[in-house]
């Protein structure tokens, strides 16, 4: 049985930062690709961010400079470092375990950007 639970999201200022962290259970973290993902209100899921097994990293265009995908696989966790966040930012993000046929999700944790 595959767990991924996030946590660090909340409320920040424009401009802040805030790190997501993903806590996942079983020897699957260690090699899968990870993946972070976002829903704003009224717009379909779209990945932010992600990294392979080996340690590769891809962003979304919109984050790019801002955002940092890493993990510890000793610990079975992912994390999102946001920094320079913007209002647009503001989302329920998802944490993935990217897997065939379907990926593994998190329950989303909120991050709310305020001016």
């Amino acid at each position: 049985q595959v767990q991924l639970v996030e946590s660090g999201g909340g409320w920040v200022q424009a401009g802040g930062s805030l790190r997501l962290s993903c806590a996942a259970a079983g020897s699957i973290f260690s090699t899968n690709a990870m993946g972070w993902y976002r829903q704003a209100p009224g717009k379909q899921r779209e990945p932010v961010a992600s990294i392979t097994a080996g340690g590769g990293t891809n962003y979304a265009d919109s984050v790019k400079g801002r955002f940092t995908i890493s993990r510890n696989n000793a610990k079975n966790t992912v994390y999102l470092q946001m920094n320079s966040l913007k209002p647009e930012d503001t989302a329920v993000y998802y944490c993935a375990i990217i897997a065939i046929p379907y990926n593994y999700w998190g329950q989303g944790t909120q991050v709310t950007v305020s001016s």
